[in-house]
């Protein structure tokens, strides 16, 4: 009975994280670029029945308790993976709008040195005149955009081109270049669409853009969230009842205990 108690805490415990997890999701259905996140669970460490019901009686092992199904000790959350399936896409028609057609990440570096990766959004021409995001974070590919400048495009391919005055042709100013991952679910996820390669995602491969089956990009869309509330409703709605099952293990191993101190000689 005191087993049940912990177990049920830990299906609780698994639960709510599952709940907060789902909420933040509904939260973000319309953020440009948010990828959903799914909770993954695991089993805790089990024991046999037969070590339970009597650990030191070790020839019993071989007799009616030899064949006794192994005891669970509960669930625990294993992952809290973002799920980076593919979402709407949203004409803008603004040329500092970009979107990823596919997979991949754009590099970023952050005020530390250190990297970063977005899937796109607004970008825009921070005040060291580089090409950055709608935070200020200049793009690894460190493209200077002119101050006359009078128009911006950005090819599939990740050329970036600029048309100055005076100029009859646009002049090529750097190229954006992307990177995968061997598992993206697992990068550390920063805030404002930004994430952070860790040792489950593994660290970054370069691709280049339009080649060989990878990812393009596409001037003037933004990417939508792909979260869809269908599913994430009925996901909380699976989670509450888990909860509420939980709950009633709890429950019932209480009064079970209630009865036995209440036993009378």
């Amino acid at each position: 009975m005191f087993d049940a108690l912990a177990i049920g805490a830990t299906g609780m415990q698994a639960q709510q994280t599952n709940v907060e997890t789902i909420a933040n999701n509904l939260a973000n259905v319309n953020t440009v670029g948010f990828k959903k996140a799914r909770v993954g669970f695991a089993d805790l460490m089990v024991r046999e029945a037969a070590a339970v019901a009597a650990p030191n009686a070790d020839d019993l092992r071989a007799g009616a308790l030899a064949a006794a199904p192994r005891m669970g000790a509960g669930v625990a959350v294993a992952s809290t993976a973002k799920v980076f399936d593919a979402a709407e896409e949203k004409k803008t028609d603004s040329p500092l709008d970009l979107a990823i057609r596919g997979d991949g990440f754009v590099e970023v570096t952050m005020p530390d040195g250190s990297s970063a990766f977005t899937r796109g959004g607004t970008l825009k021409v921070n005040k060291d005149g580089l090409l950055a995001t709608a935070a200020g974070y200049p793009l690894k590919a460190s493209i200077a955009i002119p101050d006359n400048a009078q128009s911006l495009v950005i090819g599939g391919d990740g050329r970036v081109q600029v048309r100055l005055p005076n100029q009859a042709n646009a002049v090529e100013v750097g190229r954006i270049e992307l990177v995968r991952f061997a598992s993206p679910g697992l990068l550390a996820a920063l805030g404002d669409n930004l994430y952070r390669a860790s040792p489950g995602s593994g660290e970054p491969i370069p691709v280049r853009p339009g080649e060989d089956g990878a990812a393009t990009f596409a001037q003037g869309f933004l990417e939508g969230s792909n979260v869809k509330m269908v599913d994430e409703m009925v996901n909380l709605m699976l989670a509450q009842g888990a909860y509420g099952a939980c709950v009633k293990v709890v429950q019932a191993a209480d009064e079970m205990l209630g009865l036995v101190n209440n036993l009378r000689k």
